[in-house]
């Protein structure tokens, strides 16, 4: 590692999720351990196998958004702006006068599902001339990040990194990468993603990637455990403001935490399944760990993957063994907060980052829930099961691993152990 480059802090959270709106009310909930999981309101399950998600609760896209503009937006592009607004907030930051230096890099896996689905029933019941013109500027991926730009004022570096799971995780190293370089000071990063829909639910059904515990919601996200039947389907926006270090101490910067490290690889395998020896997520976590200038052994928490699939959970023990070591491993403190907030696809890194700095700020681990009984092919690490643990966390990895072998993993510290 260079050690003249360029520090990168995180001064701010932004989060609209399924376990609450805003860095208080999530972290409380993460704390105490609550799901987000319900019955699905946003449509009529009739005839689905899967009738549970993980929505957010009682957003009012106006409460962020000016109405005319709201209405020109896919939801994800809604919950992305109103995640972007609350990390400034939340960081104290003011963009006048840092515009030409400041941008956002949202990651999303699906863009904006729900307008594709509304304009693609209005093509086969009224014909292609009574498609809306606000179709493609409202369905395309890279609208979150776009509209974020636009309604926050951002003109430095924006992009949309499209990884499946792994875009937030990819957003944030990226943009952690823009201000090394120096093309920014500040950044926002994360995701933004609105999948809860009936062809987003209905094709995963047809994965069989989705649990149908229909009868316990709140239970069915349970990573780790025996037992699992599948992930339970989330959707959030989540950015985290970075910042120069110079540029953060420079203004009086309340500082949450520092990102240390970004690793990524790929798995050259297969469409959905993970690559069993897990030797390419291993090397992106050690590529993170090595940007950082850090050890194995410095790893106190990892915010792991962790989607209640079957053969996804087992993969990532296998991954945490081969990128630590047995014997470190197996006294590395591990949880999957999609327990609680269930999987929020492209927003899912920016979800988990958030609540790996704020464990890191506050000294908690948020624990995986529902880890009644542990499978046993699982118990290789030291799992946080199903209550918060005060501990020295200083430093902390969070990883992400997406459809198509995309693996990204990245690496945050507590500012004294830089």
């Amino acid at each position: 590692m260079n050690g003249e480059r360029t520090r990168v802090v995180v001064t701010g959270v932004g989060l609209v999720t399924p376990i609450g709106i805003g860095r208080e009310d999530v972290w409380a909930a993460a704390v105490a351990g609550r799901s987000g999981a319900g019955p699905i309101t946003l449509f009529d399950t009739n005839g689905f196998d899967t009738t549970f998600a993980c929505e957010v609760k009682e957003f009012v896209p106006t409460d962020f958004i000016e109405k005319r503009s709201a209405r020109r937006m896919d939801r994800f592009a809604q919950l992305g702006v109103a995640a972007g607004r609350l990390a400034l907030a939340d960081a104290d930051l003011a963009i006048d006068g840092i515009a030409d230096r400041a941008g956002a890099i949202v990651g999303s896996g699906v863009g904006g599902i729900e307008t594709f689905e509304a304009q693609t029933k209005v093509l086969l019941e009224r014909g292609p001339d009574r498609i809306s013109p606000l179709f493609i500027p409202m369905m395309i991926a890279n609208m979150a990040s776009a509209q974020v730009s636009m309604e926050l004022g951002l003109r430095g570096p924006v992009s949309t990194p499209v990884t499946a799971c792994a875009s937030g995780n990819h957003a944030i190293g990226d943009a952690a990468e823009h201000i090394r370089s120096g093309r920014a000071e500040v950044m926002l990063a994360g995701g933004a993603e609105a999948a809860v829909s009936p062809m987003s639910i209905g094709a995963f059904n047809a994965l069989k990637a989705l649990s149908t515990r229909n009868d316990d919601p709140a239970g069915a996200s349970r990573p780790f455990a025996l037992g699992r039947d599948g992930f339970v389907m989330g959707e959030a926006g989540a950015l985290l403001v970075l910042e120069s270090m110079d540029h953060a101490m420079a203004r009086g910067a309340s500082i949450v935490c520092e990102f240390a490290g970004y690793g990524l690889s790929a798995d050259a395998h297969h469409l959905t399944d993970p690559d069993p020896t897990g030797r390419a997520p291993a090397r992106a976590m050690r590529m993170a760990l090595d940007d950082a200038g850090l050890s194995p052994e410095s790893v106190d928490y990892i915010n792991a993957h962790g989607t209640s699939t079957p053969l996804g959970d087992i993969a990532e023990i296998r991954v945490l063994e081969l990128a630590l070591g047995e014997e470190l491993a197996a006294r590395t403190a591990v949880s999957s907060t999609k327990s609680m907030h269930g999987h929020c696809l492209g927003a899912a890194g920016g979800v988990e980052a958030a609540l790996v700095a704020m464990a890191i700020k506050e000294q908690v681990i948020p624990p995986t829930i529902n880890l009644d009984e542990l499978d046993p092919e699982c118990d290789v690490v030291d799992h946080v099961v199903n209550r918060a643990r005060e501990a020295d966390v200083r430093v902390a990895l969070s990883n992400g691993f997406g459809f198509g072998g995309h693996n990204a993993t990245i690496a945050l510290t507590s500012v004294e152990d830089r």
